[in-house]
């Protein structure tokens, strides 16, 4: 059941699935909304578009969700496991659940081990490209090691090598456009993500300090560093907070910068690359499988503040110019590469590797 207020707003009335569908739950210990939310939302919806009854289920209630109003609006089936281990099971029976996919190291490990007390199929996806500080690293390990009770799937290959067992790489996916979308490049540099560490969120402020010219710098996002990083820098960044849905702040970037010191393949640059913004990032993860310098956006290594300030200054020089080459470049190599379309038949065939029955 879902917890109290959210079950007032949201009851579970799925668009409901005909009797041949098979039944997906994609599990996920979730209390706001960031990549890996954003990633089963489009894979759900992909699935549910193939004839798979995919729903999303939380491992635990942590109380309200802005994801939630996304699920509902994109009428997802979503609900909340409230009893523990042992309700989690007896669900998995009792709904005669085809197979779980497991997102994040919590839902990993218990999923994997539910599904098999349950006897049925389990597929975990792998998306951190960082290793977190302890206790973290030590889950993740756990996480990484129990991953041979079921088939696996890592969004980048350097994630499918850490892993102990092979792994199919997939990549992230979004919807894209039909079209490639038009109108200038705002001159606004913008940051989405978590305000933590590994997103380097304190090399884009200060890169906004060495910034010149007539450039905004914006950041959308929440995490452990906001409240320094504002103290320093709100001179020159703009701190929007936390987004639950991009979709409409999109029109308003110009440049997505991404200095991040470790990634796996981010949501948030190919949802920027399909609404035609290019994106400037560092060398780490699936980036450089992405973003091809020039193109549709630009490459740096780690950590270099002098390439930032000299990517920048090229696309601030040269965006009137060459917005709409940049744009449709973008919005091409999301749509010929990443598209749901490509991204749920590799999901399905995983699936059918671990014994996914339609």
């Amino acid at each position: 059941m879902y917890p109290v207020k959210v079950a007032s707003t949201f009851p579970l009335r799925a668009r409901k699935a005909p009797a041949a569908w098979a039944r997906v739950e994609l599990l996920v210990d979730s209390s706001a909304v960031g990549g890996i939310e954003r990633h089963i939302e489009v894979l759900s919806g992909g699935l549910r578009g193939r004839g798979v009854d995919a729903r999303v289920l939380l491992l635990a209630g942590h109380g309200d969700n802005p994801w939630f109003d996304q699920l509902h609006a994109a009428d997802i089936p979503f609900d909340v496991n409230e009893r523990g281990t042992v309700g989690l099971i007896s669900r998995l029976r009792r709904e005669e659940i085809s197979l779980l996919h497991t997102h994040g190291y919590k839902a990993g490990i218990v999923g994997r081990f539910v599904a098999r007390a349950s006897g049925i199929p389990v597929v975990s996806t792998f998306h951190a490209g960082e290793v977190g500080p302890f206790p973290v690293n030590l889950y993740q390990r756990v996480d990484e090691w129990t991953s041979a009770l079921g088939q696996r799937i890592s969004v980048s290959p350097a994630i499918a090598a850490r892993l102990p067992c092979r792994s199919n790489v997939i990549a992230n996916f979004v919807a894209t456009p039909s079209e490639p979308p038009a109108g200038p490049l705002p001159s606004t540099v913008g940051f989405v993500g978590r305000l933590s560490h590994e997103k380097g969120p304190d090399l884009f402020c200060e890169s906004a300090v060495r910034s010149a010219g007539d450039v905004t710098w914006r950041t959308y996002g929440d995490g452990p560093m906001r409240s320094a990083l504002e103290s320093a820098f709100n001179q020159n960044v703009e701190f929007r907070g936390f987004v639950s849905n991009m979709a409409s702040s999109w029109g308003d970037i110009g440049l997505l910068l991404m200095p991040s010191r470790a990634e796996g393949l981010p949501m948030a640059a190919l949802e920027a690359l399909a609404a035609g913004v290019p994106v400037a990032a560092a060398r780490v993860g699936a980036l450089p499988d992405v973003i091809r310098h020039g193109e549709n956006g630009w490459l740096f290594e780690p950590g270099d503040l002098n390439a930032i300030q000299m990517i920048v200054d090229e696309w601030s020089r040269d965006k009137t110019a060459r917005g709409r080459h940049w744009r449709t470049a973008a919005w091409r190599s999301v749509r010929e590469r990443f598209s749901v379309e490509v991204g749920v038949e590799q999901t399905l065939n995983a699936y059918r590797e671990a014994g996914f029955k339609r």
